[in-house]
């Protein structure tokens, strides 16, 4: 699958806890990326600041679905499930 052009679902709803140009902290879920342009494109995409943990992000349908609305509702349910206080009560 490739990413669909202007979605940045990835970029915006998901949180990032390594360090990213601009956010040296990460960036919690819901936070659009710095690095997003108005039409939602990575600035740093093709080049050597491009962030690891994004490169590792692969566009499947199993997190993507066949919209941009479904990718939003998919992954933010997907983050909900794994935020630290979530996981840790989980595991008690």
């Amino acid at each position: 699958m490739e990413c669909r052009l202007g979605c940045a679902v990835c970029c915006i709803d998901i949180s990032i806890s390594s360090p990213l140009p601009g956010l040296p902290n990460g960036k919690p879920a819901g936070l659009r990326c710095v690095n997003l342009t108005a039409q939602n494109s990575c600035q740093l995409w093709g080049t050597e600041l491009f962030p690891k943990v994004c490169r590792n992000f692969i566009a499947d349908r199993r997190y993507c679905g066949d919209t941009r609305e479904q990718a939003v509702a998919i992954l933010g349910q997907l983050e909900r499930e794994t935020e630290p206080a979530r996981v840790q009560t989980s595991t008690l």
